[in-house]
C-alpha cells in the first residue's frame, strides 16, 4: 500500500478463483489501498453470494481507511468464462457455472463445433457460450450474464451489461461489435444476453444500489474486464510490443499487438483492450514441472548456485506429461527431460533454461501469426523472484526486462476507470 494519500479517483473489483480483491488508485494511477477477501474453499467459490459477500467485505474495509467522497468510477474484472444464470429480480437461479467447468450437456458443444467459425473462442469442450446455452435451459431463467456482470449489477447498475473481453468466448462478434446470428443456430436465445460495451466504456451514473454501498453520486459504473486482462493492465504493459510473461505453474505469455491474432489451433484469440489488441498463449511447461522434482528448501538452496551466463549444454523441453498447446500445439508432444545430470543444481538451470526457449519460441509464433516484435517483457508469478532465471531470460529474450507495476488484478481494473473517465459524455 503506497503512502500517498491523494485522494481515490479509481475503484477497482476482481472476481478472481480464490477470492475477491478491491484497489483504489489516485488520478495519476498510485496504488492507495486494497483488500482481500479469500473464499472459504472451493464449494463457496461456485456460489454468486459468495462472490457478493466478498465484494461487500472489501468494500467495507477500504471505507473504513479511505474516504470515498472523491471516486469517479468503478469497475469488475471477473474470471472468463464464468456465466449465470438469472430470474427477473437479478437472483440467480441456481449455481454458477465457472471457467472450468465442462459443459454437462455433450450435444450443445457438438453443435457449436458444427455452427461457430473455426477461429471462434466460443468452441472447445469448456466453451463459456455451452455453458450459458446449458444454464439458459433452466426454468425461470430470465438472463445470462457473466461474473463482472452480475456484480455490477449488485453494485447497482440498472440492465445486464457485459464487456468485449468476457463476451468473447461466449461468441460475440469483436468486428461486428454484436452477438452474432450464429447463436441462434447453436441454441442460445440472444435475448437472453447482455448488451455489451467495449472494456473502459463508461456506463452509467451511480444508481440508488451503488449510493447504499458507499459510492458517491458523482461516481460512475464502467464496463470491467477479464481477470487475466486486468493482470496485463496492472504490470503497466500498455504498448504495442509489450510483453507480459506469468512464470506459475504453467507458462502463459501475452503481447500487445496492433491488430487481432487468431488462431484456435494454437489456444491464441485476442481481446481489445482500450487502444491495442492482447494476444497470448499458455504452455503447459512452467513451475509445475519444476516441483515435480524439488521442494522449496531445495530450490532455495540451489537458486544461488546458478550459472545464469554460463549454458548446461542441455536442450530440454520440460512437461510434466505428453501434450502441449502452445507454442507447439500437439496432445501427444512428449516430454524432454533427459539426459538428467548427476548434479541437482545442473539439472535445475537445464530445466529453467528449457522454459526459457519456450518462452522465446511463444513471443516468436505470435510474431509469426502477425503480430509484433517484442519490445520489453514485464514478469509475473513465482518464477519472477528468481534474479538468476531472470538474467537467462534476458540473455535469450534480449528485449529490456520492465519492473511490473503491480500484479493485482484489481489495480489492472481500476486503471480501465482512469483511462476511460474523461470519455464520459
Amino acid at each position: 500500500m503506497s503512502t500517498d494519500r491523494k485522494p481515490a479517483v479509481a475503484l477497482g473489483i476482481d472476481l478472481g478463483t480464490s477470492g475477491v480483491r478491491a484497489a483504489l488508485l489516485s488520478d495519476d494511477g498510485n496504488l492507495i489501498d486494497i483488500a482481500a477477501c479469500p473464499f472459504p474453499n472451493a464449494a463457496a467459490a461456485r456460489l454468486p453470494s459468495t462472490w457478493w459477500s466478498g465484494v461487500k467485505s472489501c468494500l467495507a474495509e477500504l471505507a473504513s481507511r479511505n474516504a470515498f467522497a472523491s471516486l469517479e468510477g468503478v469497475a469488475v474484472d471477473g474470471t472468463s468464462g464464468t456465466v449465470v444464470a438469472i430470474d427477473a429480480r437479478g437472483m440467480p437461479v441456481g449455481e454458477a457455472m465457472l471457467y472450468n467447468d465442462p459443459c454437462p450437456d455433450r450435444t450443445i458443444v457438438e453443435r457449436i463445433d458444427t455452427e461457430a467459425p473455426p477461429d471462434s473462442p466460443a468452441r472447445g469442450a469448456t466453451s463459456a457460450l455451452a455453458r450459458a446455452i446449458h444454464l439458459s435451459r433452466r426454468p425461470g431463467v430470465q438472463a445470462i450474464v457473466h461474473q463482472a456482470d452480475w456484480i455490477v449489477m449488485n453494485l447497482g447498475l440498472a440492465s445486464a451489461t457485459s464487456d468485449e473481453n468476457n463476451a468473447l468466448k461466449t461468441g460475440y462478434d469483436l468486428a461486428a461489435e454484436r452477438w452474432p446470428d450464429w447463436l441462434e443456430a447453436c441454441g442460445m436465445d440472444i435475448a437472453l444476453l447482455p448488451a455489451v460495451k467495449r472494456a473502459g466504456s463508461p456506463l452509467s451514473t451511480i444508481t440508488a444500489g451503488g449510493l447504499a454501498l458507499g459510492l458517491p453520486p458523482e461516481c460512475r459504473y464502467f464496463a470491467g474486464t477479464t481477470d487475466g486482462c486486468a493482470s496485463f493492465l496492472a504490470t503497466g504493459a500498455s504498448t504495442v510490443g509489450d510483453g507480459v510473461t506469468a512464470l506459475g505453474s504453467t507458462l502463459v505469455v501475452k503481447l500487445a499487438c496492433a491488430r487481432p491474432i487468431n488462431a484456435a489451433n494454437f489456444g491464441i484469440y485476442s481481446h481489445r483492450i482500450l487502444d491495442f489488441w492482447l494476444a497470448g498463449g499458455a504452455s503447459n511447461a512452467g513451475g509445475a514441472v519444476i516441483r515435480k522434482f524439488f521442494d522449496d528448501d531445495q530450490l532455495k538452496s540451489m537458486t544461488p548456485q546458478l550459472q545464469p551466463d554460463v549454458s548446461t549444454g542441455f536442450t530440454y523441453y520440460p512437461l510434466a506429461t505428453a501434450g502441449e498447446r502452445f507454442p507447439v500445439n500437439d496432445p501427444t508432444y512428449p516430454p524432454r527431460l533427459s539426459p538428467r545430470p548427476a548434479d541437482d543444481v545442473t539439472f535445475f538451470q537445464a530445466i529453467l533454461e528449457g522454459i526459457t526457449t519456450i518462452e522465446k519460441s511463444g513471443y516468436d509464433r505470435l510474431a509469426e501469426l502477425g503480430g509484433p516484435k517484442l519490445l520489453s517483457v514485464r514478469t509475473v508469478g513465482g518464477g519472477a523472484a528468481n534474479p538468476a532465471w531472470t538474467r537467462m531470460r534476458e540473455n535469450t529474450l534480449a528485449v529490456p526486462f520492465l519492473s511490473a507495476r503491480s500484479a493485482e488484478a484489481s489495480v489492472g481494473t481500476a486503471s480501465l476507470v482512469l483511462a476511460g473517465k474523461d470519455r464520459w459524455p
